[in-house]
């Protein structure tokens, strides 16, 4: 057998199946139910063809439509994530800010509307 290929699974929706094609090596074709399934899938065929796979990159084929949706789900994703960081830094900074200014822990919690443990959690984080 030869050394390990890293590859990709082009993968096409085919009657409640993907159907895969590995374009690195020809006339592998394999299918699965599930995305999931698809690496050992290629994997196992890989073999029948004397080939080794390494690591394989999964390239779902989907609608226009549905592809600009996922697009759409993954910058609200990643947006979601970074105003998330940047509300976490913000609490730690109001949370020092007011307990320098002498705020009890519990008043603390009361302005920012989180609970007493979590205004011990931003103080000590």
């Amino acid at each position: 057998m030869s050394e390990n290929k890293d590859v990709t699974a082009v993968c096409q929706r085919a009657d409640g199946w993907w159907a895969v094609e590995v374009p690195e090596i020809p006339g592998l074709f394999t299918q699965a139910r599930r995305l999931d399934q698809v690496a050992d899938q290629v994997r196992d065929a890989a073999e029948m063809l004397d080939v080794r796979v390494g690591s394989v990159t999964l390239d779902p084929k989907l609608d226009a439509a549905t592809s600009r949706m996922v697009e759409e789900l993954f910058v609200k994703r990643d947006a979601a994530r970074r105003a998330q960081d940047e509300a976490s830094k913000l609490a730690r900074t109001t949370v020092a800010t007011l307990r320098r200014e002498g705020l009890t822990v519990r008043d603390v919690a009361t302005v920012t509307g989180v609970s007493p443990q979590r205004v011990s959690a931003l103080q000590d984080a």
